[in-house]
């Protein structure tokens, strides 16, 4: 007979919570970022602080932001340890809601523990309680359902014996990976129950990936050997399925030339002959135009978002073949689909190729424009200053990547929106899985600085460079208290262009007016825009700061920053309208069909055009 023990619901799920482990023994869950309220902190906050030696609680400043960060951790743990997040109910619970889908569309996992209103209703409404007039039963955490991958509402201590297992499987799967919400109506966290102790002993999480069905490792090598210029794009699953040996030793053996999404760079090293770099809208010219002249395309771990397919005006004539734990994913764009583990296909594939190779003048090719792109990418990172001019983001890229150079650590480097993840996946240079970080599957902005904590939370041993525009960081910057308080030291290189320069060129693409998005083009009272000291902001939150006046200072301030043991950001003035203009490819972004002004119409007639060239290749 199974002996058990009585606890409160919030116990039971921390001390459960505690008692997973990683097939390396260490615990599954780096521990629990909180913020308290009356939804939270007497049922779980208590619990938490009886575990706070072998699950720790990091408090942090904003509700999304510590999400964000508990995400990165996941992200720089490819998914192997995560981290859980507690917030009160109302405000604080859909302060989730921005990145839980973040993590959804990513596939990254965390596990959302908001706190919900009263079961019993005896206190009705409570406050922050969002009241829907139709159902009784709906609260604030509702709106966390359509961005989680699995959602449970605990209305009765019970429940968690079949809802935190369902919880783990979603977390730790290879195809179902993504955000887990269990919503915790404060009465209910305080109920007791007698749970059997057998729930509580330590357990070893195993991570699920299916195997490749032999069918389809079949059609997918018929495929590949009816190709004469087959393309492999590297996706986050190559990452995340630890396939980065599997991947070199496939490219090597068939010759077959790489190029890589953003979640998938780092992959390949940076300098590997097959590596053609990013591919797609931010992509490099080497990766285009071979993804322009492929045949047979093999897409691995990949979402395959508009951005990797140039808005389908890539590679969409191509056979396309998609590997991916995800049927949902493997099975886009018409691709014949291999449901499987990226490492476990890409060796069964392999063993099925045996000795076929791609055509010898096609990896000829690739090697040549691999090489091309990698002098070019020297030469714009590497460009000398113009005189009474600012510097552009790829100079700025070229001054943090030479002081990573002179380091013997293995820099980690954190972006997430605008266009310095276009640049990034241009021009960064990384041979480590994992070094390069950039959150480019939503495209959050606010996600750098709370980012580069979770990555610094998840690998404390490397140097952890947030390259973030000015926008984004005025969006969201408390964590940068956070990493002081927690000793969590990062490196914050700040570009300041005064507005969102990124949108303001797409704007003007567009044939719009340059109009609320650069400072100097928005509504201003009086007193005109701010003049933003980013530096003195910085160190009012307990960060080392300092501004920088031009790329030689930046040098000098990236080994004091490197030197530092504390936070440290560095900030910079640059030109919003410079972009890197090698590389790249068409977006799609609908242009007004009825206009007034000449440059929208000029725009729209281009937009008409790539239109109908889109239609007619895909038909051919």
């Amino acid at each position: 007979m199974n002996s058990t023990i009585r606890l409160t619901t919030a116990q039971a799920l921390v001390r459960y919570l505690a008692a997973q482990r990683t097939e390396d023994g260490e615990p599954l869950f780096g521990g629990v970022f909180a913020i308290f309220g009356h939804g939270n902190v007497a049922g779980l906050g208590e619990a938490l602080y009886a575990h706070r030696e072998t699950l720790p609680t990091f408090r942090a400043h904003n509700e999304q932001a510590m999400a964000h960060a508990a995400i990165a951790y996941a992200k720089a743990n490819f998914r192997r340890r995560m981290m859980a997040v507690t917030t009160s109910i109302g405000p604080g619970a859909t302060n989730l809601v921005t990145a839980a889908a973040l993590a959804h569309v990513n596939r990254l996992p965390v596990l959302l523990l908001p706190g919900d209103i009263f079961v019993s209703r005896a206190p009705d409404p409570v406050l922050q309680q969002v009241e829907d007039f139709a159902d009784g039963n709906v609260s604030a955490n509702d709106t966390l359902k359509p961005v989680s991958r699995y959602f449970d509402r605990i209305v009765h201590p019970a429940q968690l014996l079949s809802a935190l297992p369902r919880a783990i499987r979603v977390l730790t799967d290879a195809a179902l990976c993504g955000p887990v919400t269990l919503a915790l109506p404060q009465d209910v966290q305080a109920m007791a129950y007698d749970y059997p102790e057998s729930f509580f002993e330590p357990r070893v999480v195993s991570f699920h990936a299916p195997s490749p069905a032999a069918d389809d490792i079949t059609r997918a090598a018929n495929a590949l050997r009816a190709a004469k210029k087959p393309l492999l794009v590297s996706g986050g699953g190559v990452l995340y399925g630890l396939a980065t040996e599997a991947l070199r030793s496939f490219s090597e053996r068939h010759g077959i030339p790489v190029a890589e999404t953003q979640a998938g760079k780092g992959a390949l090293e940076w300098n590997h002959p097959l590596n053609l770099g990013g591919i797609g809208v931010t992509g490099s010219e080497a990766a285009n135009t071979l993804a322009h002249d492929a045949d047979c395309v093999l897409a691995v771990g990949t979402r395959l978002q508009d951005f990797t397919t140039g808005s389908n005006t890539l590679f969409a004539w191509a056979q396309l073949v998609g590997i991916n734990a995800n049927a949902f994913d493997a099975l886009k764009q018409g691709a014949l689909a291999v449901e499987a583990d990226a490492r476990l296909a890409l060796e069964a594939l392999s063993a099925a190729l045996g000795d076929w190779r791609a055509s010898p003048p096609w990896t000829v090719r690739a090697n040549e424009l691999a090489d091309r792109w990698r002098s070019t990418v020297d030469h714009v990172t590497n460009a000398p200053q113009r005189d009474n001019s600012l510097p552009r983001e790829a100079d700025v890229i070229g001054a943090v990547q030479r002081s990573s150079e002179q380091s013997t650590s293995n820099d980690i480097v954190v972006c997430a929106a605008g266009t310095l993840p276009a640049d990034l996946q241009k021009l960064w240079r990384t041979s480590t899985p994992g070094g390069y970080h950039v959150e480019y599957g939503y495209s959050c902005m606010g996600y750098e600085v709370a980012g580069a904590l979770g990555a610094k939370l998840a690998r404390p041993e490397r140097e952890v460079i947030v390259i973030v525009g000015d926008g984004s960081y005025l969006m969201m910057n408390s964590e940068l208290a956070t990493s002081v308080m927690l000793g969590a030291k990062i490196i914050v290189v700040l570009l300041d262009n005064r507005g969102y320069g990124c949108i303001n060129r797409l704007q003007q693409a567009c044939g719009g007016a340059p109009f609320n998005n650069l400072l100097a083009d928005s509504r201003q009272g009086p007193d005109g825009a701010p003049a933003i000291d980013f530096a003195m902001h910085a160190r009012s939150l307990g960060a080392t700061a300092e501004h920088v006046a031009n790329i030689d200072e930046l040098e000098g301030a990236m080994q004091r920053a490197r030197a530092s043991t504390k936070s440290y950001l560095v900030s910079i003035d640059t030109d919003p309208a410079r972009p890197t203009e090698e590389g790249g490819w068409w977006w799609e972004v609908a242009v007004p069909e009825v206009s007034s002004r000449e440059t929208v119409r000029a725009a729209r007639a281009d937009y008409e055009k790539r239109l109908t060239a889109r239609s007619k290749r895909t038909k051919e």
